[in-house]
């Protein structure tokens, strides 16, 4: 790889890319770190000259660009187009689709982005289908003439399972489908969907790329020259992006990824490890370990066979032990999101995916007992020990209720 389209060398590795990539020193005072441009308008010196590259900060606006072309250099992309949330994001691309046009997606995917598919986008007449094997069954799902797109979440939320990218974006590229990866969970750190044969790779920025629980963005990330003509018209006719400040932030965030990345693999590694040998445990979904189903992927797809900061586990008790659990943890907080500095824990049938129906939740291993972990920076140590704590007081509790189990 040589120089990218961001002006800094693709050569470089991660860590150098994530602090310098996006961030020239100020022209006009040497500043390592950019100021923050707050303006909304910008000054021309005759009509349509404009007296640097802005007119109007929904267009384009300097913080903006420098965060994505941050994202670009890490996703191995030419083009970045960050939005004002990953929903807002997953809404454009699919804004970009004709009436009439057929998507095949993954069936565990975000509850936000099942919402969006099958609540909003058929409204605009783009129909999805679900699959909860798509390397077996998108060959048979594909809609001659009509099927544009093909989404996946690898590993997919919340049951971390994986998808083979390469696999899927062959078949789909046979008939002239784009393949949208959704990269979340991972992070360009651990995961690059494009290097294994994706279109595009999106981000709720949210998550791990900003990293402080602090920001609501998102991104997408491609190399395509049409895509950016496309994309880029989409996302200032339809005005969804984020702030300035919210971009500073992020970009701030990603300049420290790789660090937070290893830590929270380390920390998940060793809560998933810690759930597998407890009695209180039916399964656990993590594929930093050996016993996931799809570890054969995780060491093909992700560096160094990273298993990333998520996991899910179901346990003993039911829904009663799932909330119990959630409730009784003292350094993982019951709060929805993922990806921060900080650990926190969900039942997801009950919040972050609510509003899909039962019998399509626990068709895609969504099941009441269920509970996900975002693994933080914290002390592994603490983390293994206040699990086991919550583990054997929410265990005890649903047995004292519902009688043994």
């Amino acid at each position: 790889m040589g120089s990218t389209e961001n002006g800094y060398s693709s050569e470089r590795r991660f860590g150098t890319l994530a602090v310098h990539a996006g961030a020239p020193h100020d022209p006009t005072t040497g500043a390592v770190i950019a100021p923050i441009s707050l303006s909304t308008t910008f000054a021309q010196t005759s009509v349509g000259s404009p007296v640097g590259l802005y007119e109007y900060t929904r267009s384009a606006n300097p913080n903006r660009d420098n965060f994505e072309q941050a994202v670009a250099a890490l996703e191995h992309a030419k083009y970045a187009l960050a939005f004002s949330s990953g929903s807002a994001t997953t809404a454009t691309i699919l804004q970009s689709l004709a009436a009439g046009s057929h998507v095949v997606s993954v069936s565990d995917v975000y509850g936000g982005t099942h919402r969006y598919f099958t609540k909003v986008a058929a409204a605009h007449g783009v129909h999805v289908t679900f699959s909860p094997c798509i390397e077996l069954h998108v060959e048979d799902l594909i809609r001659p003439n009509d099927t544009k797109l093909i989404w996946i979440e690898t590993p997919s939320n919340p049951t971390l399972g994986l998808v083979d990218i390469q696999a899927v974006a062959e078949i789909a590229h046979r008939h002239g489908i784009l393949v949208v990866v959704d990269n979340t969970f991972m992070s360009p750190y651990v995961q690059n969907p494009l290097d294994h044969g994706a279109d595009i790779v999106v981000h709720s920025v949210t998550k791990y790329i900003n990293g402080h629980s602090d920001v609501l963005m998102g991104v997408a990330a491609f190399s395509s020259e049409s895509l950016k003509e496309r994309l880029t018209f989409l996302q200032n006719a339809i005005g969804a992006v984020p702030s300035p400040f919210d971009c500073w932030l992020a970009h701030r965030g990603l300049k420290t990824l790789h660090l937070r990345a290893r830590e929270a693999t380390k920390n998940a590694t060793t809560v998933a490890q810690t759930l597998e040998s407890s009695p209180h445990v039916i399964s656990v979904n993590y594929p930093g370990v050996d016993s996931h189903p799809h570890r054969a992927i995780a060491v093909k797809q992700h560096r160094d066979g990273m298993g990333g900061g998520m996991l899910s586990f179901r346990i003993k008790g039911g829904q009663n032990a799932a909330h119990l659990f959630c409730k009784y943890t003292k350094i993982f907080t019951l709060a929805e999101s993922l990806g921060g500095v900080e650990s926190l824990c969900e039942v997801p049938s009950s919040m972050t995916h609510a509003g899909i129906p039962k019998d399509q939740r626990e068709a895609a291993g969504v099941f009441d007992d269920l509970v996900r972990m975002s693994c933080g920076v914290e002390d592994a140590e603490d983390l293994k020990a206040d699990v086991l704590k919550a583990l054997d007081l929410a265990v005890a509790a649903s047995k004292a209720t519902n009688g043994s189990f």
